[in-house]
């Protein structure tokens, strides 16, 4: 059981925290506004990304497909606050300072939700981990599904933070305009990258 657990545990980080439209999303995050700055955002996706756990685990990873609108809906906000963000990102102005945080308004509470709960590639490795590991005994089916759940939100949370702990440490770098300046490029790139690859 405990190799069972382990294994779980490696799997869920490499799939979890594997690039991504929200690992991009937070180190961009991190690094404009910072840990603190940035924790509503955070929050709000972990609690969309635990959502889309529980549906998954309980095989309505469907829910969506039945309920059309509500998914399109999210989709098209969580691809839309992703544009707006790279967007942002790149045209940002340079500060050639200590700090190269944009400042600013923090990053949506609602986007950080929206983006959690619609992120088709959580939802993949969601499916693929609760459909490939058993952590418990099968007569115990229920209780193994409720700790394969608490083991991804576990996982997700500490995987998460350590992404938007990185963009807040970049953040922090000292750089000259031009090197900023393609940084922000850089970044902004990444964002789109990662939201075509998973969205399409």
């Amino acid at each position: 059981m405990v190799g069972s657990v382990f294994l779980f545990i490696i799997a869920c980080a490499a799939l979890l925290g594997s690039p991504g439209p929200g690992i991009a999303a937070l180190i961009a995050v991190g690094r404009a506004q910072g840990l603190t700055g940035g924790i509503g955002f955070f929050v709000a996706m972990q609690i969309g990304l635990a959502l889309a756990a529980g549906l998954s685990a309980l095989g309505l990873a469907g829910f969506l497909h039945a309920a059309p609108a509500l998914r399109t809906m999210l989709s098209v906000a969580s691809v839309l606050y992703l544009v707006w963000l790279a967007w942002q990102i790149a045209s940002q102005p340079v500060s050639g300072g200590a700090d190269g945080r944009a400042g600013g308004r923090p990053a949506g509470i609602a986007m950080g939700f929206a983006l959690g709960f619609a992120n088709p590639k959580a939802y993949l490795a969601f499916v693929s981990l609760f459909g490939s590991f058993v952590v418990l005994e099968p007569a115990f089916a229920t209780a193994d599904t409720i700790a394969k759940w608490a083991l991804c939100v576990a996982v997700m949370v500490v995987v998460d933070l350590g992404w938007m702990a990185t963009g807040a440490a970049l953040g922090r770098i000292t750089l000259s305009p031009p090197a900023e300046r393609a940084m922000n490029i850089g970044m902004a790139l990444m964002i789109l990258a990662a939201c075509s690859l998973s969205f399409l």
